[in-house]
């Protein structure tokens, strides 16, 4: 059946095949013109890619939007839901993987960060850049490359003493959950399981109901970073969070688990605009800084505490890797969604503060997850909880 389009709801979906390649996805819109004229490139991609072979006909935004599809982190691409694309992704959407070469990434590094220190140009621009081309590298899009990243001067001993960014760095636990308290439910629970599972925001936006496990306390992400699946145990304490949150009605329209105040999912993903969301966390992050005082904690934080957390508690450290996805061989990708105790032992090991195990919400989550915290000006649920007691 060639392909053709047809209306699911209020969206437009392209089905069927075009050089017996099977095509069945989203057009994103519900406005036919747009519809037909994503069909349309549909078909001509499809075309070019039989006739040339996909090496000569993608792009470097072809490979961005994969990339982010697969999981990948969207930091530094220059993608940020509603807003226009800017750096990385801006500079190279339309030229081809073929014809980026060492001296054009060289010069979107010093045309994106004139000013920047060679370590910043590193991580901002050649390491999200190389992330994106090896993704290409796995879809046969284009050549494994050794790319060259800038080197720090020569012959200097000056010391730069700079402010460290929240995110980048551990904090106790005492500290984060005195933060967690200042936050409205929904967001709260979210990063409580950042803190107590090591995942990465991106891998907590995308998770899926049918991904959590309650009985065996296992997490299978099937959408990484790296592309490659993963299990993650789950720790005692946020299992009935997580319980409570897979008895959501509208689970079946939308299987992703956290959700906004306003139960909006977290991080969605817009194939035509390409971008990635997010936004209810800042704003749900921003406001609890203004009211807790505590201004050193971000979405990345609960990965890097969950890690130092296990050092301390003394987790062999290939567990520990395990545990955060940074162990890559064959035989943990083969188990990936078999709950394995030493793992479970091991992330029940983090601390519980007694300031985190006495939160209101945590009777009755679900039922709480679309309340607002105290100082908000809208709804103070919160603080009418904490007079009762």
């Amino acid at each position: 059946m060639p392909l053709k389009l047809y209306k699911r709801g209020d969206v437009w979906w392209i089905s069927g095949s075009h050089l017996k390649q099977s095509v069945r996805r989203t057009t994103g819109t519900s406005e036919k013109e747009v519809a037909e004229a994503i069909l349309a490139k549909t078909i001509a991609s499809i075309t070019s890619d039989k006739v040339f072979g996909p090496k000569a006909t993608r792009t470097f935004g072809d490979a961005v939007k994969s990339y982010i599809k697969a999981g990948g982190e969207t930091k530094y691409l220059g993608i940020r839901y509603g807003k226009p694309p800017s750096g990385l992704f801006a500079h190279f959407e339309k030229k081809p993987l073929k014809d980026i070469q060492q001296n054009d990434l060289d010069e979107a590094a010093r045309a994106l960060y004139p000013t920047a220190l060679p370590e910043t140009r590193n991580r901002q621009c050649y390491t999200p850049f190389i992330a994106v081309w090896n993704h290409a590298v796995k879809n046969g899009w284009a050549e494994m490359r050794l790319w060259s990243r800038p080197k720090k001067v020569k012959g200097t001993n000056v010391v730069r003493i700079a402010k460290r960014r929240a995110g980048t760095f551990p904090v106790d636990y005492e500290h984060a959950a005195k933060f967690i308290a200042a936050m409205s439910p929904g967001p709260a629970m979210l990063m409580t399981t950042l803190f107590y599972t090591g995942m990465r925001p991106i891998e907590i936006f995308a998770l899926e109901a049918q991904e959590v496990n309650i009985a065996g306390r296992w997490i299978t992400l099937t959408k990484t970073k790296t592309g490659e699946p993963r299990g993650i145990p789950i720790h005692e304490f946020i299992a009935p969070i997580l319980e409570a949150l897979l008895k959501r009605n509208s689970l079946a329209e939308d299987a992703r688990l956290f959700r906004t105040p306003k139960g909006e999912p977290y991080g969605t993903i817009v194939t035509d605009i390409d971008g990635e969301g997010g936004g209810g966390l800042k704003t749900a992050i921003n406001g609890a800084r203004r009211r807790s005082g505590i201004r050193d904690i971000a979405p990345y934080t609960g990965r890097h505490s969950c890690s130092t957390g296990l050092v301390v508690a003394g987790v062999h450290p290939h567990i520990k890797d395990q545990i955060l996805g940074h162990a890559a061989d064959d035989m943990s990708r083969h188990y990936t969604n078999v709950p394995q105790a030493p793992l479970i032992e091991a992330i029940n090991k983090l601390p519980v503060p007694e300031t985190w195990a006495r939160l209101p919400w945590l009777d009755d989550p679900l039922a709480w997850s679309g309340r607002f915290a105290e100082g908000m000006g809208k709804r103070t649920d919160l603080d009418r909880k904490r007079r009762e007691g």
